[in-house]
């Protein structure tokens, strides 16, 4: 038997569950560290929606509330032992990632099931060989633990094409638009113009890279935009569109990354014609926008999900390296015991960003 917190009639609980075993070509590991993620959050409270949205799509539910579900899709382990068809080529003791999945013939996603097939809020959980891959040396385990959410942030980014000439606009700066600022700075872009109602969020931000930061209730992140992108030069000038023609700005890209009714709508409606928009931040309730204002404007709005492996792969070289900084994301663990109240603090304290789970701890 193994410790795990367990989501079971809306409460979040400690429990004794039996350790899982792996299968063909499956890894048994230790949780080093686990990421708590907003989706976490928002299916504790909301599974509903999601599962709204998954029957509409797909004609299942995602999450299957009538019975016990550990989370946990953020993490970093080390291999205990291997299951049968395994090739073994990382030895025992290793510290990995890996993309929150099992390969099985249907596919399991890690952290949205139950304890048969636990996720990482638990003492051990079972891996896909195949989609493990190996902690370097120079990478703590703390930073490691972040690779699932900044590879979130790295498709984000590579959803709108970025270019080197292109200035953003971060719109929430929670622990997403935190990595989408972090990935941008590490590429070079800029200057980054990052919007959040909270002023300890808004340092997180500067802290990560941004170059300006903005309270909504004091100033319009549109208008900060427009004045960052301005440029005299025409070769630094965005393609002109057909109803605006050409304006005196460098290409705009926007990011809404927190999932609040209405900002989807404010976005179009404030972006500069031409800009494309990359939407991370889950909204699981109908939302209203105006085509006809991206329409005049010519919008591209580009909606992200998850990650390839090549982008999940990349994203551990860029941590590994310190391309990308990252540590700074990171306020606070807990023990298995400290997660129910991790949870509520998340939603009310603005200094929190990411917390990580000891098990050990």
């Amino acid at each position: 038997m193994m410790r795990a917190v367990v989501l079971e009639d809306g409460e979040l609980t400690v429990q004794e569950i039996p350790e899982p075993v792996p299968g063909p070509g499956e890894v048994l590991v230790d949780v080093l560290r686990a990421g708590i993620c907003g989706s976490d959050k928002s299916c504790a409270i909301h599974g509903d929606g999601f599962n709204r949205a998954s029957q509409a799509l797909m004609g299942i539910d995602m999450l299957d509330l009538d019975h016990p579900i550990v989370f946990g899709h953020e993490f970093v382990a080390r291999v205990v032992s291997y299951g049968p068809e395994t090739q073994q080529t990382i030895p025992e003791g290793t510290r990995v990632v890996s993309m929150p999945m099992l390969l099985r013939e249907q596919p399991v996603l890690l952290g949205f099931v139950g304890p048969d097939t636990p996720g990482a809020y638990a003492e051990r959980i079972l891996l896909s060989e195949a989609l493990m891959i190996p902690v370097p040396d120079e990478l703590s385990t703390d930073v490691a633990a972040l690779t699932e959410p900044m590879a979130v942030a790295l498709r984000s980014v590579n959803r709108v094409d970025v270019a080197a000439d292109d200035v953003p606009l971060v719109l929430g700066c929670g622990p997403i638009g935190l990595a989408v600022i972090a990935i941008l700075k590490a590429r070079g872009i800029g200057p980054i113009v990052a919007a959040d109602l909270s002023a300890e969020r808004r340092e997180l931000a500067k802290a990560m890279g941004a170059d300006a930061v903005v309270d909504p209730r004091q100033e319009s992140p549109y208008a900060a935009w427009m004045q960052a992108a301005a440029t005299d030069d025409p070769a630094r000038m965005a393609p002109p569109t057909a109803i605006f023609g050409q304006l005196p700005l460098r290409p705009t890209i926007g990011f809404e990354c927190t999932g609040a009714p209405g900002l989807l709508q404010q976005i179009v409606a404030g972006a500069p014609a031409g800009s494309r928009i990359s939407v991370a931040g889950i909204n699981l309730d109908p939302d209203t926008i105006e085509p006809a204002h991206g329409i005049l404007k010519e919008l591209d709005i580009r909606f992200s999900l998850y990650y390839s492996p090549e982008e999940f792969a990349e994203t551990v070289g860029l941590l590994a390296s310190g391309e990308v900084e990252a540590a700074a994301l990171i306020t606070g663990h807990v023990g298995l015991d400290g997660v129910a109240a991790a949870f509520s603090r998340l939603g009310t304290a603005p200094t929190e960003a990411k917390i990580l789970i000891d098990p050990a701890r």
